[in-house]
């Protein structure tokens, strides 16, 4: 009787650690910057081991990983690696320093350090955008992005990162609903500190 309670209990806790096994074995393959077999399967191996090791208290309480939303992540970021880097690429070819960028003011939905986290890396990953400054009172990122032509590019950077983010929260299965967001600090496509052009 004893054991058959014991046993879901463990389960239980298991479950709940779900989340940071995740979250481990998805930063193992971002700092490798590989999919292949040997740095998927061991980079697994070594985020249950840590947590094995060093038992710490859920990370996101609530949340269920969805391996196939991880899956989907991992894939839209090699697409935006690929994408990004030839844009930039062509665009540093043609303008070289008269490239114009800007940084733009990006609300987010969830509220949590590890999804803040999460999405403040996956930007900075990405060729073309850096993440400035975090504000995680009022949850906002603030990219530094380029090329940025006019306010279709500044709306276009900013939708990139509120649907990388949109992705991040559904990969570990967290409540990412736009009734979390707080107020705009302006209409779409206002929001930018500056956008400047490069001079030689």
């Amino acid at each position: 009787m004893i054991r058959s309670l014991i046993r879901p209990e463990r389960a239980r806790r298991g479950v709940r650690h779900l989340p940071m096994i995740a979250w481990l074995w998805i930063l193992w393959v971002l700092l490798w910057g590989s999919t292949g077999a040997v740095v998927l399967i061991g980079g697994l191996l070594v985020a249950v081991g840590v947590v094995l090791a060093f038992p710490l208290p859920a990370v996101l309480p609530g949340a269920v990983p969805r391996p196939l939303r991880t899956v989907r992540a991992l894939v839209h970021l090699l697409t935006d690696l690929v994408g990004s880097g030839a844009i930039v690429a062509w665009q540093v070819v043609r303008h070289g320093r008269n490239t114009s960028s800007a940084i733009i003011e990006v609300p987010l939905h969830v509220d949590s350090d590890l999804l803040i986290t999460a999405v403040a890396e996956l930007t900075t990953m990405t060729p073309g955008t850096l993440v400035a400054e975090i504000d995680r009172r009022r949850k906002r990122l603030y990219v530094h992005a380029l090329p940025i032509r006019d306010l279709h590019d500044i709306t276009h950077r900013r939708d990139q990162v509120q649907a990388a983010e949109g992705r991040v929260a559904r990969a570990v299965g967290h409540r990412h609903s736009a009734d979390q967001l707080g107020p705009e600090a302006g209409p779409p496509g206002t929001t930018p500190r500056r956008i400047r052009r490069r001079k030689p």
